[in-house]
Formats: C-alpha cells, structure tokens, sequence
C-alpha cells in the first residue's frame, strides 16, 4: 500500500469542483478511470505517462472517520455499501512498480495481467 488512488468523478462529486479540497481525501492520485474491482482486479497493472506503473493491490481502501468528518456521513455510507465497495469509490491501493515522475493529463493505459514470475 505505498499509493492511494480515486476515481476524480466520485471525488468532484462529494468535494465540488475546487481541487483543493480534493486533498481532504488524503489520496494521492486522481485518476478518470473505471477503479471497480471488475474492470481492474488486484494485480492490475496501470501504466502512467511515459514510464509509471502502479499494480492494483488486494488491500481495500476504506473510508475512515476523519472522510466522514470532511466529506459527511452520507459519503462515507455510501462508499461502505456492498456496492460502493464494488466500484471502489473509496479508491484502492496500489504499489509502485516502476517509479518516474507524472503529471495533471497524463495518459493511463491498463497493462495485460502479469504472468506468474513477472
């Protein structure tokens, strides 16, 4: 768990448009993706920019007290639901395969499931 990931349309949703108040989420990366755990089951590979790539994790990603606190109790039941958990509104984790510098616009692309050995 080194990289905290949400879907930015759930975060805009709950926080508004000003980006600052994205950062109350305590997540590190924003991404316009499908996060459920069908589109991208634990071991999903993400490569970001030119050089990136994150793996999916099997960890959930759970909302905590102090999300309730910033975003409200409603965000905070909605993303405990069965499925608010499917869909990984609360975002997931994920490690660092390949460590480089990204940027706002980045291109992410879904990388074949790595073979065992990989």
């Amino acid at each position: 768990m080194q990289l905290n990931v949400i879907n930015s349309r759930f975060i805009e949703l709950i926080a508004g448009p000003d980006r600052d108040a994205w950062a109350l989420a305590g997540d590190q990366l924003y991404l316009d993706l499908d996060l459920s755990v069908d589109a991208l089951p634990a071991g999903s590979r993400l490569a970001i920019g030119d050089r990136a790539v994150i793996e999916v994790t099997d960890q959930p990603h759970t909302g905590c007290a102090k999300f309730a606190a910033r975003f409200g109790r409603d965000a905070h039941k909605v993303v405990w639901t069965e499925e608010g958990r499917r869909l990984r509104l609360r975002g997931l984790n994920a490690r660092v395969l390949v460590g480089a510098t990204i940027g706002t616009g980045d291109t992410v692309r879904q990388l074949p499931i790595h073979q065992v050995g990989d």
